[in-house]
């Protein structure tokens, strides 16, 4: 189990990677990076920082090439960051989850569709009549509603005195 103090430790550490990526790295190999996690050991001297990069497998490798090689300027800005006796040595590593969920996402669109006209038409053919009866329903309640609003716009026989606007 981990400590607060790993904890917190991590937490600030994803900030101040983060951000310095965003803000201050000039590796024209890292774009659309994402810190989606940071694990620290519990002796706080290694920490591996979870990357998200769009796009295709070689755009990815340039990217974590050129995380590793700003490692050392990352480190430092951790170090200024977190006060600890060791400044924990960052390694970088590619996390496919979010291009997994992506995946599975396109994968469950090109399936439910097919499944939710199926199940449209079955209950179309189960329900059979008993559909009409119900689409009349809501057509008289919808003619009631505009014929209580023609009343009340008219200004004929308002049910409620308290509903007229004052004058």
């Amino acid at each position: 189990m981990s400590s607060r103090r790993v904890l917190k430790a991590a937490q600030a550490i994803r900030e101040v990677v983060s951000m310095a990526i965003i803000a201050d790295l000039k590796d024209p190999r890292i774009k659309d990076v994402t810190v989606t996690l940071v694990e620290v050991s519990p002796d706080m001297r290694q920490a591996k920082v979870h990357v998200s990069v769009m796009g295709d497998e070689t755009k990815q490798g340039l990217c974590i090439r050129g995380l590793q090689s700003s490692a050392g300027y990352l480190q430092q800005k951790v170090g200024n960051r977190i006060d600890t006796r060791y400044t924990p040595r960052l390694q970088f590593v590619l996390d496919k989850g979010i291009q997994h969920a992506l995946l599975v996402t396109r994968i469950l669109e090109e399936v439910l569709p097919a499944e939710r006209e199926q199940h449209e038409q079955a209950a179309s053919e189960n329900a059979g009549g008993s559909e009409d009866t119900n689409a009349a329903d809501p057509q008289e309640s919808l003619s009631d509603a505009v014929t209580v609003d023609e009343t009340h716009e008219s200004g004929q026989g308002s049910p409620d005195k308290s509903v007229e606007d004052p004058v």
